[in-house]
């Protein structure tokens, strides 16, 4: 299977399935002499596991990384890092209902129907599961950033038709895991929770918008062609599961306004930092970080596996119907936080050492 190595100085590839023996991840270009803290990567695995609340999945994983490599007396060495985290309550019986059947909305007919062959409990490789490997991988690169002081702020914007209708800078980002949604508005949090809840109940589950901060990126990453610094956020987000839109800067609100309106006026401040008075581009012009705020959106959609009944097909082509069975999220969007941050972590470290090598 190729696609699964993301980056490409700091190049990160995942292997394993949902209910397989486990996940992995190997960093390779990770610079050596980082101190890396092990515990600050088991605090994002947490932050990531299933049955962390009574409003995600209730699927019992501890989620616990066995470093295996890459390391020596706490320091990077500029070898491969190699970690794995072992499943340990997968039911496999879950989902022999479904071994011929086309779940609605999933990937079973697409893998057949590209490789002939699925492993169809929890979906294998295309399960959510997988992301347990990217958030330990993208826990490494937040600590390299951390050396370059940048850090990550994604957050829970919006849950159905509930949002926070807020811009990032009036919210306080501190208060992002002081509940289960990881919303910073408390008040719009507790409203969220009482939606997932009551979705839950009636079996069935909602989508939103997860917003995500980057502070400290300087001007000068990210690259003009291709390799444009929004294009690489953008797939990598978009490569999360669920994911199904993504916007920077002003995003799809732009359209309304006319250049004149929609364009950030250059000054200088007091230290002659070149900065800019508004901040539509979303801290990246040209494809290259302009040392303002990064920030985006991302939209997730409800997750497909549902208790109710609904109509398919098998792969014989005869009608069927799917019976919704297992564990599953209500709402992925609390579990998602930690995904999107590991996610733009690696864009970002990759970038941060390729900025490094543009010119003498």
């Amino acid at each position: 299977m190729s696609g699964s190595t993301h980056g490409t100085l700091f190049r990160v590839t995942t292997f394993g399935e949902s209910h397989g023996v486990g996940l992995g991840v190997t960093i390779d270009g990770c610079p050596a002499g980082l101190l890396l803290d092990v515990e600050a990567i088991e605090r994002e695995m947490e932050r990531r596991r299933p049955g962390q609340s009574r409003i995600v999945t209730q699927r019992k994983e501890a989620d616990g990384i066995q470093l295996l490599s890459g390391t020596f007396e706490g320091k990077t060495t500029g070898t491969p890092i190699g970690m794995v985290i072992f499943n340990q309550d997968q039911r496999s019986k879950d989902y022999g209902h479904i071994f011929d059947k086309y779940r609605p909305s999933h990937a079973d007919y697409t893998f057949t129907a590209k490789y002939g062959h699925r492993d169809y409990r929890g979906g294998g490789r295309s399960s959510a599961r997988e992301t347990a490997a990217r958030v330990a991988a993208g826990a490494v690169a937040r600590q390299l950033l951390a050396h370059f002081g940048v850090s990550i702020h994604s957050y829970v914007d919006q849950v159905g038709d509930i949002a926070t209708g807020k811009n990032h800078d009036e919210l306080d980002l501190s208060l992002i895991d002081s509940n289960d949604v990881r919303c910073p508005d408390p008040e719009i949090a507790a409203r969220m929770e009482a939606e997932i809840m009551a979705v839950k109940k009636a079996g069935d589950t909602i989508g939103g918008v997860v917003k995500c901060v980057v502070k400290g990126v300087p001007a000068g990453w990210g690259e003009p062609v291709f390799d444009k610094l929004h294009a690489d956020l953008g797939k990598a987000i978009l490569s999360i599961n669920a994911c199904k839109g993504f916007e920077y800067g002003s995003g799809f609100d732009g359209v309304t306004l006319r250049g004149s309106a929609h364009n950030d006026a250059f000054y200088t401040d007091d230290t002659g930092r070149t900065r800019t008075r508004t901040n539509r581009s979303g801290g990246i012009q040209g494809g290259i970080s302009n040392g303002e705020d990064i920030y985006f959106r991302a939209a997730f959609k409800p997750v497909a596996t549902i208790i109710a009944d609904q109509e398919s097909v098998n792969e014989a082509g005869e009608a069927v119907t799917v019976v919704g069975k297992g564990r599953h999220d209500p709402c992925v969007l609390p579990r998602a936080v930690p995904i999107v941050d590991a996610m733009v972590a690696l864009v970002l470290a990759d970038h941060c050492l390729r900025a490094r090598g543009d010119r003498l």
